[in-house]
């Protein structure tokens, strides 16, 4: 291709212009925000929040951009490995899987260095614009119009191919729709989540562990005030990242002695960083409502030449971590899906099944334990109640035994499909665990 147009120059759009240079003469990444100091855009409201990168997530980063993990590692930021990733499970810490490895690095020091590697490729430039519409030519995409940021007038650029990274508020549906084609079906679940996230300086007090993450347990309705579901990473700059979530009524606010207070609710590692270590700043929460996902592999036309990535393509239950790794995931899926040479003119539909698969696991794992919370109203999947009785069995099991949380944790990290759970061979080992007990 001649040229390609990443709308949108976060993480995924990052990603996906990686990914894109392997293919395009001209890539350019419209970005309407000025990068401050931290790495982010100003349009980044999550930006301070603790984000998680998942074991899959992290073997995408090293392909992408090989040799990073070093070069993160030397400016401060940690990578976890073995007993140095705790996990627990309604306060009770699950069985150490010698294989685990997880990444401690906050948003921004990690955007900040993908920015300046896909920066540094040569057929790629960055363009501060705010993307205002496609340019539609016949059953395919020709190009995007522009505006200048707090200017008048604009631009119009011509392409080939049009990635859509604008993220979950992307404007690209009502666009589409304004040139006569169908918009993706959307499936959603309000789950009225809030979480908040804090820093704190580290020391020595927590030995070498680098990620310690708690969630409710599977018993039972969710109960706060059995353990406070949250986590903490040790981030560069020798602090603690900590973050606090609850859903509905039971949101964390912005107050700091109230942020203290839960996390001396939450499991031995939160709760030795509020008694020992000093809090740094102030509390940022965030409000995430409602799980959504896009299906454009419903439509029947769409234009050729036209994918979309990262939270515009699916923004899930942020609690479980999956977001920068489905946008790395996404971005992959545009590498296999190109490889095979199909025309920008046709619609990409078989990126459209491989990311939709990969966002489908996703789906699986964070609304399946979305919909154990009680204020949480579906829709239910058929054979929900079975589904539930098993998985609250999976993770009993998973407390208790290394081989089986090693599985489990592989499904987790998106290492695994969510398939992987119901191999015969591994539900008679979780059962055999649970018997024994």
């Amino acid at each position: 291709m001649k040229r390609a147009i990443v709308m949108g120059g976060s993480y995924a759009g990052l990603f996906a212009a990686r990914v894109l240079s392997d293919y395009a003469e001209d890539v350019v990444v419209m970005e309407p925000d000025l990068i401050g100091d931290d790495g982010l855009g100003r349009r980044t409201p999550q930006r301070h929040q603790l984000h998680a990168l998942l074991a899959m997530g992290h073997t995408q980063l090293e392909r992408w951009f090989p040799g990073i993990t070093d070069e993160l590692v030397k400016g401060g930021a940690l990578l976890g490995e073995g007993d140095d990733v705790r996990f627990y499970l309604d306060g009770r810490l699950k069985a150490p899987v010698a294989e685990a490895r997880m990444f401690g690095a906050t948003r921004p020091f990690l955007e900040s260095h993908l920015r300046r590697r896909v920066a540094a490729v040569e057929n790629v430039r960055f363009c501060q614009a705010q993307a205002t519409g496609l340019v539609l030519r016949g059953d395919g995409v020709a190009g995007v119009t522009t505006a200048a940021p707090e200017a008048e007038g604009g631009e119009t650029f011509d392409a080939e191919f049009v990635v859509d990274a604008m993220g979950r508020n992307s404007p690209l549906e009502d666009w589409l729709a304004e040139h006569g084609w169908d918009t993706a079906p959307v499936d959603r679940m309000r789950i009225d989540l809030g979480y908040a996230t804090a820093a704190f300086r580290r020391g020595d007090e927590l030995g070498s562990t680098v990620i310690a993450h708690s969630s409710p347990g599977p018993a039972s309705d969710y109960q706060p005030t059995l353990t406070e579901p949250g986590a903490l990473a040790a981030v560069e700059g020798d602090r603690w990242s900590v973050v606090l979530a609850g859903y509905a009524d039971h949101r964390p606010g912005p107050d700091r002695e109230e942020f203290l207070r839960r996390m001396r609710r939450c499991v031995d590692p939160i709760r030795t960083v509020a008694d020992v270590s000093e809090m740094i700043g102030e509390v940022k929460t965030y409000r995430f409502v409602e799980s959504r996902r896009r299906v454009h592999s419903r439509l029947n036309r769409f234009p050729g030449g036209l994918v979309v990535v990262g939270d515009a393509l699916a923004s899930v239950n942020p609690v479980y971590g999956q977001g920068l790794t489905l946008s790395a995931l996404a971005a992959n899926a545009l590498g296999a899906y190109l490889r095979s040479a199909p025309s920008p003119r046709d619609p990409a539909w078989a990126y459209f099944r491989l990311a939709e698969a990969v966002v489908e696991g996703a789906w699986q794992l964070s609304t399946a334990a979305d919909l154990a919370q009680p204020h949480v109203t579906g829709p239910y999947p058929r054979g929900y109640r079975v589904q539930k009785w098993v998985a609250d069995r999976l993770a009993e099991a998973s407390v208790r035994d290394s081989a089986v949380n090693a599985q489990y944790m592989g499904v987790v990290n998106m290492q695994l499909p969510p398939k992987a759970l119901t191999n015969p061979r591994f539900l008679a080992r979780a059962a055999r665990v649970l018997l024994s007990s």
